[in-house]
């Protein structure tokens, strides 16, 4: 569900509002975007010293991105969800929103501790051995601190701002309200509203820390087997909506580790670590982090590494990991038939007048690399323009695979940052390899086809509402038929040339029958030969008429 629904707001809280609207006026003023709200005619939102028709800003992405960051941190969540919609968003845009920075000062240490007390119910000195009053990082909905629990476990606590929820919350109703506006008024191609639900739903998740909690565990599951990858521990005694206390992972994050001093072995050895790391959440178990920033990944040297922030991820069905490790090998076949399919079957549809211009993009794509390795190439990069194949003709596509490009993305360039000669392909083949087993395992035969029949028989029960549907239009006379002739042109021009050559001929054959007929018919005045020289003249009349008409017809190209 949405964090909230006011496309039905009533009047007291639109006024209420109101302050804040005209708050973001004003910066959007202030960062050169005054033009907009004077273009679609929202004087009242102007600034009273607005200088009327300022030209937009040179370095619009730029000035984007800034206006977001000053706007606080509802916008620049909504920014961050913004730069995973290049279908809907300039490129020049993406490219700085995907920089935006959520940087704020840390809230006061009473506050902190008044926030673990309403929701812990303890005290801080009752529920931690010690806890630290300097946060180790801020954020715009909460921060962290280092903390030791009673039986001697380091920790860290991170607790959301007591407003952060509600300022959330009224600036998302705002989002609303401004994307109602611009559905009701403009065609713009996509749907507003349905982009503020989506950002509604993503950052409601985001407050609530007991689903960030239940992601670190799952993660903890699925890489229980593998001592290379540390989870951090949930301490679910500690944990409610607002406060979430996790182990403490002793390291740098890959942010803080200077790159250059490794050893290049290390670093060959890290970049495959966290490749594989990152391939098998996606490929194989289907629930992958979102967001793999150096940030998120704590260098753990012969341990290995740590991951954190379990707030964004990502979750793919068993459908869709089967299609896609087939779209993955038909990339690296070139094979753009195959490319096609793999694409509807992950939900995207185009009409057939669309087909042509989808397989040019395609290979307008691949032709970017001909003759080059697909060894050289990076993996994300040509998985990108795939997406972005979709993006450009405005086909939909669902938002999980939007997070998962994304996702591709940052990981190939935290990779070719600790090891440029690295490629992801090499590695993304190694999990194919299994998976291609996999798909063509007897074992989970009866499994798919129970999943196939499953969905035949929720296509066939829709048949009896369809038909009656249409029997309804069909009684009504609201049935409509649209249809158009396509390549018929050429049919169309040899029946006409094939007619007008038939009646030629039948002209000619008229023209000797008439012609003597008339002659010999006309009985009065002098005969040469038995034929009456006063029939000559309808004879010639017959001939110089036919001919005209057959010279008319070649004429005209179409004999």
């Amino acid at each position: 569900m949405p964090l909230v629904q006011v496309r039905h707001a009533g009047f007291m809280t639109r006024v209420r509002n109101l302050e804040r609207m005209r708050e973001i006026s004003a910066v959007a003023v202030k960062h050169g975007f005054g033009y907009l709200l004077e273009h679609h005619r929202l004087f009242g939102l102007l600034p009273r010293r607005h200088k009327r028709n300022a030209p937009p800003p040179t370095q619009r992405g730029k000035h984007v991105r800034e206006m977001l960051e000053e706007l606080g941190p509802t916008f620049v969540k909504f920014g961050q969800l913004l730069s995973t919609r290049p279908d809907i968003i300039p490129t020049d845009i993406v490219q700085e929103l995907v920089m935006l920075q959520d940087r704020v000062r840390p809230f006061d240490f009473s506050t902190v501790a008044r926030v673990v007390e309403e929701d812990l119910g303890l005290t801080l000195e009752r529920a931690f051995e010690s806890f630290d009053a300097e946060p180790l990082a801020s954020a715009s909905i909460g921060q962290v601190h280092r903390a030791v629990l009673p039986g001697g476990e380091r920790a860290v606590v991170k607790v959301q701002r007591p407003e952060a929820a509600e300022q959330i919350h009224r600036d998302v109703e705002l989002l609303y309200q401004f994307a109602e506006l611009v559905e009701g008024r403009w065609e713009v191609g996509f749907s507003p509203v349905g982009v503020v639900e989506e950002f509604s739903r993503s950052i409601g998740r985001e407050l609530d820390y007991l689903l960030e909690a239940r992601n670190a565990a799952r993660f903890a599951a699925n890489f229980e087997d593998d001592p290379k990858v540390v989870i951090p521990k949930v301490y679910w005694q500690y944990c409610s909506k607002r406060v979430l206390t996790i182990e403490f992972l002793q390291g740098p994050t890959l942010n803080q580790v200077e790159v250059t001093a490794l050893e290049a072995e290390k670093r060959k050895g890290l970049a495959e670590l966290i490749a594989s790391c990152w391939f098998r959440q996606i490929l194989h178990d289907g629930f992958f982090h979102a967001d793999p920033h150096p940030a998120n990944i704590v260098y753990l040297g012969e341990r290995g590494i740590g991951l954190l922030d379990f707030g964004m991820v990502g979750n793919l069905r068993a459908d869709d990991l089967e299609e896609g490790t087939k779209l993955f090998l038909y990339v690296m076949h070139t094979d753009i038939p195959g490319i096609k399919r793999s694409l509807r079957r992950l939900g995207v549809h185009w009409p057939v007048s669309l087909d042509e211009e989808v397989t040019a993009a395609i290979e307008e794509a691949f032709n970017r690399y001909y003759g080059v390795s697909l060894q050289s190439v990076e993996m994300g990069v040509l998985l990108h323009q795939v997406f972005q194949i979709v993006y450009s003709l405005r086909l939909s596509l669902a938002s999980r695979f939007l997070v998962l490009d994304k996702a591709i993305l940052t990981l190939e360039g935290v990779v070719s940052q600790l090891y440029p000669s690295l490629n992801l392909f090499d590695f993304a083949r190694e999990h194919t390899g299994e998976l291609k087993r996999r798909l063509i395992d007897p074992r989970r035969f009866p499994t798919r086809v129970q999943r196939y029949a499953a969905e035949y028989a929720q296509v066939a029960s829709e048949y009896p509402l369809q038909l009656h549907d249409l029997l309804e239009e069909l009684r009504t006379g609201e049935l409509e038929v649209r249809y158009r002739h396509t390549g018929l042109e050429d049919v169309t021009h040899r029946l006409d040339l094939i007619t007008n050559r038939l009646i030629a001929a039948l002209i000619s054959i008229a023209l000797g029958v008439t012609g003597t007929a008339v002659a010999i018919m006309v009985e009065g005045g002098p005969h040469i030969g038995g034929i009456s020289v006063w029939g000559v003249p309808g004879f010639a009349g017959s001939l110089f008429f036919g001919v005209w008409l057959i010279y008319a017809i070649i004429r005209s190209g179409r004999l």
